[in-house]
């Protein structure tokens, strides 16, 4: 099982950049899917962005599309989220999880970080 910490959250002005972290530990995390999920106060979790093991299949929610880039670097165990021209609606927590396959649900992604919390101010 891989271990999961989020990092880079906070407070940004509408308009501002974040980068955010998905830290992992485990010899297999290259062979991991890690997918970025979200979930605002009173919400449901929603699906952000996804990187395939290799990193060469990626997926975007229409929502955060042209602005969000995911990316991973396998030799530091590390997936990224970054988020440019953030909005108000982007408030959320974040979390990143690990799975076998890359999917845009929550179901296969059985490693999952405690997340990270994200405000944008108007």
């Amino acid at each position: 099982q891989v271990q999961l910490v989020e990092s880079g959250g906070g407070l940004v002005q509408a308009g501002g950049s974040l980068r955010l972290s998905c830290a992992a530990s485990g010899r297999t995390f290259s062979s991991h899917a890690v997918g970025w999920f979200r979930q605002a106060p009173g919400k449901e979790r929603k699906f952000v962005a996804a990187i395939s093991s290799s990193g060469g299949r990626i997926y975007y929610a229409d929502s955060v599309k042209g602005r969000f880039t995911i990316s991973r670097d396998n030799a530091k165990n590390t997936v990224y989220l970054q988020m440019n021209s953030l909005k108000p609606e982007d408030t959320a927590v974040y979390c990143c999880a690990a799975g076998p396959v890359i999917t845009t649900t929550p179901l296969l992604y059985d490693s999952w970080g405690q997340g990270t919390q994200v405000t944008v101010s108007s």
